[in-house]
This record gives structure tokens, sequence and C-alpha cells, in this order.
């Protein structure tokens, strides 16, 4: 019996930056952007000491139109997906490693976004992607 595994990561948090969206040369759509998350906490000596967190997260397909869209710098989203390790080489040849969050579900949490005015702010978009990242356009 095969064992089983789970590559799951869930965030709230908010957008760093306006989506860059753009096409793979087959034109299928993906968007890029970063997620800020926060924590905070009391310090030995009862001071409240913060930390964020940035989280590159990239949507393919019909939710990479809805991101670039609707989200911009400083909307409080919640996304779900998978965590993607990849490498490339840059214009200088230095190999380069990425950390990012593919995802599949993005709920718009506030008006901010500028939420299309028919739907609810906290409009619920999930998308199914088998996108490759061989195909990825950066």
């Amino acid at each position: 019996m095969a064992s089983r595994s789970v590559n799951r990561a869930t965030l709230i948090g908010n957008l760093g930056k306006d989506p860059e969206l753009r096409y793979t040369s087959s034109g299928v759509a993906v968007a890029s952007f970063s997620l800020a998350t926060n924590e905070s906490w009391k310090d030995p000596d009862g001071n409240i000491q913060e930390r964020t967190q940035w989280h590159n997260i990239v949507a393919w397909r019909k939710l990479a139109e809805i991101c670039g869209e609707f989200l911009k710098k400083g909307s409080k989203v919640y996304v779900e997906g998978r965590l993607q390790y990849r490498n490339y080489d840059d214009k200088n040849g230095v190999k380069r490693y990425v950390t990012e969050i593919v995802i599949d579900e993005m709920v718009m949490l506030d008006s901010k976004g500028g939420a299309p005015p028919s739907e609810p702010a906290s409009s619920h978009i999930q998308e199914t992607s088998t996108e490759k990242s061989d195909d990825l356009p950066f």
C-alpha cells in the first residue's frame, strides 16, 4: 500500500504589490504576486514583537485572470494551494532557487481589492491547475 502525502498551504494576508499577469507561449494566463503574513508575540520582557513573512504566490488560467483584474496592492485575501520549489539560471548564469505557493483557491476578504460590483467582497474562486512549472514565462 502506497503511503499518502499532503502538500497544502493556507494563508490569509495582504498583497505586497499588484499581481503581475502574463501569458505563456501557448496562451495560458499566469499571475504572480507577493503576500505578507504577520505574526506577533510578547517577548520575555512583555514587549510586543512583530514579524512579517513574505510569500510568492502563483495562480494559473482563469484564477490568474481574476487575480490580475480584481486584486491590488494591500488587498486582504485568503489563498490555498500547494508548495512548489523550482530553480532557474538568472541572466548572469547564477542559479536561483524559488519557493512559491501555486494557488487553486482564492477568497477576496475586503472590497479594497476591487471586487466586482455584482459579487460580494468575499467571492470564493476555485481553480484546478495541472500546469507544469516548466511553462512559466519568467
